[in-house]
């Protein structure tokens, strides 16, 4: 039979690496390994017809990134972008999605052994967006699954977005 220990974190008794983030006073941390790139605000073309939960696209060097409000999605006041306001670019599906959260923090180990389960409802978070919470000394961080953030249906009008390959 085979090895698993290498495949899975919690046999190993490792850490979990994730971007923090904050969303009005919650603090929210992303597996790096979702997580492409961090780039200051910048401006969002807005497109006519855009699906609902997309609030434009920008131009990353060359190619259209649909970007979504973290905000918007979570049911929380929309604010005017600050200088701490960062677009987190990552993949859902096969298509690149710019987010946009209040600010970034840091990059944290947080010991597997101090992640747990996501309670029922967290800040009005649904549960189908929460990997679980992190306990970092008296910080608690909510681990979101940025995959998880647009459903399947809404992934699909991204893709329908996109012109016709030739």
């Amino acid at each position: 039979m085979a090895d698993t220990r290498e495949d899975s974190k919690t046999l190993s008794g490792g850490v979990v690496q994730v971007v923090s983030f904050r969303l009005g006073s919650e603090e929210y941390g992303v597996d790096i390994a979702q997580v492409q790139e961090i780039i200051r605000m910048v401006e969002i073309t807005h497109v006519p017809r855009a699906p609902h939960f997309m609030e434009g696209v920008i131009n990353l060097r060359g190619q259209l990134i649909p970007i979504i409000d973290l905000r918007t999605r979570f049911g929380m006041a929309r604010i005017a972008g600050t200088k701490s306001t960062r677009i987190v670019v990552t993949e859902i599906g096969t298509k690149r999605v710019g987010i946009v959260v209040d600010a970034v923090s840091e990059v944290l180990n947080i010991p597997i052994e101090n992640v747990e389960d996501a309670p029922e409802m967290i800040a009005g978070v649904g549960t189908e967006y929460i990997q679980g919470v992190g306990k970092l000394g008296d910080r608690l961080i909510i681990m979101l699954d940025l995959t998880m953030v647009i459903s399947s249906e809404e992934k699909a009008e991204l893709t329908a977005l996109e012109p016709a390959a030739s």
